[in-house]
C-alpha cells in the first residue's frame, strides 16, 4: 500500500472513531459532594435551640423520636439540589438499587453514594439519590454492585418505592468501579 493510500486510510479510520472518543471525553466525572449545594446543612433544623428534643436519649418506641423523623424525613425528601447540573454530562460512581428489571435485564436503578442505602438504611437526602434509566438493560448488574455511570444529568424529583430521588440520569454507560489513579 503506498503511503498517500495508508494516510487516507489513517484519517477516514480518525474520523470514523472520533465520535465515540469525543462522546467519551465529553463527560466530567462528579462526586456526591457536587450535588449538595455549598450551604446547606441536612442537620440544620435539627441542632441547637430549634431542634426541640435530643434524640440520643429517647427509646425508639417514643411518639416524639417518630415525629422527628418524620420531620427528618420531610426535609431530606425536600433537600436542595445544584441547578447548574441540570442537562451537564456526568459520570459518578455509586451503589446500585435496582427498581425495574426485564427479561432483557436491569432497566431502572437508584444510584446511591455508600453501600446499603435505601435498602439495609433508610434512604439518604434526595440530593444524595440518581434516578438511572439506562439506554440498553444490564443483565449483569444486581443490589449493591458499585459502578461508574455516564449520562446526561437532569434536575427532576421522583419518588420510588425505595427513596426520593432529586437527580435523574439517562445511563448510557455502566461499567464496573475502579478507584480513580492518582
Amino acid at each position: 500500500m503506498n503511503t498517500t493510500r495508508r494516510r487516507a486510510c489513517t484519517a477516514l479510520a480518525c474520523l470514523w472513531l472520533a465520535p465515540a472518543f469525543a462522546k467519551e471525553a465529553a463527560f466530567r466525572t462528579i462526586a456526591w459532594d457536587d450535588l449538595l449545594p455549598r450551604d446547606w446543612d441536612p442537620w440544620a433544623d435539627f441542632q441547637g435551640a430549634g431542634a426541640g428534643v435530643d434524640l440520643r436519649r429517647l427509646p425508639d418506641d417514643d411518639p416524639r423520636a417518630a415525629a422527628a423523623l418524620q420531620r427528618l424525613r420531610k426535609v431530606w425528601d425536600e433537600a436542595p439540589l445544584v441547578a447548574a447540573l441540570d442537562g451537564m454530562a456526568i459520570r459518578i460512581p455509586g451503589y446500585v438499587v435496582p427498581l425495574e428489571t426485564t427479561a432483557q435485564g436491569l432497566r431502572e436503578l437508584l444510584l446511591v453514594p455508600h453501600f446499603g442505602a435505601c435498602i439495609h438504611t433508610p434512604p439518604p437526602p434526595s440530593n444524595q439519590i440518581v434516578h438511572v434509566r439506562l439506554d440498553q438493560p444490564s443483565k449483569s448488574l444486581s443490589t449493591m454492585d458499585t459502578v461508574w455511570i455516564s449520562g446526561r444529568m437532569r434536575v427532576a424529583r421522583a419518588t420510588t418505592v425505595h427513596g426520593v430521588s432529586g437527580y435523574a440520569l439517562a445511563g448510557q454507560r455502566v461499567e464496573r468501579y475502579t478507584a480513580p489513579k492518582g
